[in-house]
């Protein structure tokens, strides 16, 4: 889930599911924990890591959670291999660059952090005195916190992706509504793309429960998926349908800038028309828009995307392939005279329901 452009949030959430309950590393730190007798475990054979470590014994045997509890007790580090399936080193002593700035007051979290920004790789320190533990790579530090925490979070988090899913869905049934009248304004769309963008970044905050919680969050993951379903993909649908001629940024960078936004940015509608390609002035968001029909076609059954490219290529936006004949849309690459049919079935049977459910 992640590519050289990777966001520090996914590399947490990749570093987070290798920690995760349900897993042998999990599983011995929980061990080390409960006995309170701190750890300093380094996750990574690379040669900057393997630099950096003095002494100690070289076991090279495989990773056990019994093996990782026993060998903390001895006072130096233990060094892991990438895949943290064996242990390398123990009772090692680290020797970071002290001139490398921390804020940690601990010396093992001074050096685990050190470590960390040194080499890149993932280091976790167990506090024997607090009971915590921290985990730095590169300059994240993220402090795990107790399953019944994260679960409460994640069931607190699911009742408001519930409520802002339901304020979406009727923004989309609205929109939806206008798009078949013609009657779509800028605001309408800033709206929709707002409350996709909030439905979105809860979702977000969930994976990260999930990803926390391992194998205890299996039913977490089921309610997130069910509660996605409907909605997942119609914010990008939504750009798609509304981008600007002549916008140099695809669909997909614009969809995808406006989630490094702040709420604050994000309350701003002008700016969400700005970010679409339009001037954003005032009485701009007042502007009549129409949809080039992505987000409409998409709900036809068995349409897929190919057909969909082609009959706004062909037709340039939603009136005018609702306008046009079966003959016309016939003549279109990968439409035969059935599926023409099917096509104008399809967008009166929804132009109906979206008419319907604006008035319930």
């Amino acid at each position: 889930m992640k590519d050289p452009r990777s966001t520090p949030d996914e590399q947490m959430l990749k570093t987070v599911w290798m920690l995760a309950p349900g897993t042998m590393l999990y599983e011995g730190l929980e061990n080390i924990l409960r006995a309170r007798t701190g750890a300093l475990i380094v996750v990574g054979d690379s040669e900057q890591v393997l630099d950096l470590v003095d002494g100690g014994f070289r076991i090279d045997t495989e990773m056990r959670p019994t093996a990782l509890y026993e060998l903390a007790k001895m006072d130096g580090a233990i060094v892991l291999s990438s895949d943290a399936k064996r242990i390398l080193y123990a009772n090692a002593q680290l020797n970071p660059d002290p001139l490398i700035p921390t804020f940690e007051t601990g010396t093992r979290h001074r050096t685990a952090e050190r470590v960390a920004k040194q080499t890149g790789e993932l280091v976790i320190s167990i506090s024997q005195r607090r009971n915590v533990i921290t985990l730095y790579k590169g300059n994240f530090k993220y402090v795990m916190r107790d399953i019944s925490v994260i679960l409460t979070k994640a069931n607190q988090a699911l009742q408001t992706l519930e409520k802002y899913k339901s304020v979406l869905e009727q923004g989309l049934t609205n929109i939806s509504a206008l798009e078949f009248e013609d009657l779509v304004t800028l605001a309408d769309v800033a709206q929709v793309l707002q409350r996709a963008q909030m439905v979105e970044r809860i979702a977000g905050e969930i994976e990260k429960y999930v990803a926390e919680l391992g194998t205890e969050g299996r039913l977490v993951n089921m309610q997130l998926e069910e509660l996605m379903v409907d909605v997942k993909d119609q914010g990008l649908l939504v750009v798609k349908d509304y981008l600007a001629p002549g916008k140099e940024e695809t669909a997909d960078q614009v969809w995808e800038s406006l989630g490094y936004w702040s709420a604050e940015e994000l309350l701003d509608l002008s700016q969400i028309a700005r970010a679409l390609g339009y001037s954003g002035g005032i009485g701009s968001l007042d502007t009549p828009v129409t949809p080039r029909g992505y987000r409409i076609l998409t709900k036809i059954p068995r349409l897929p995307m190919p057909v969909v490219e082609n009959l706004i290529t062909a037709f340039q936006n939603l009136p005018n392939i609702m306008a046009a004949s079966t003959d016309e849309l016939d003549d279109v690459e990968g439409i035969g005279e059935v599926r023409a049919k099917a096509i104008q079935e399809g967008l009166r049977r929804l132009r109906e329901q979206a008419l319907l459910d604006r008035h319930i």
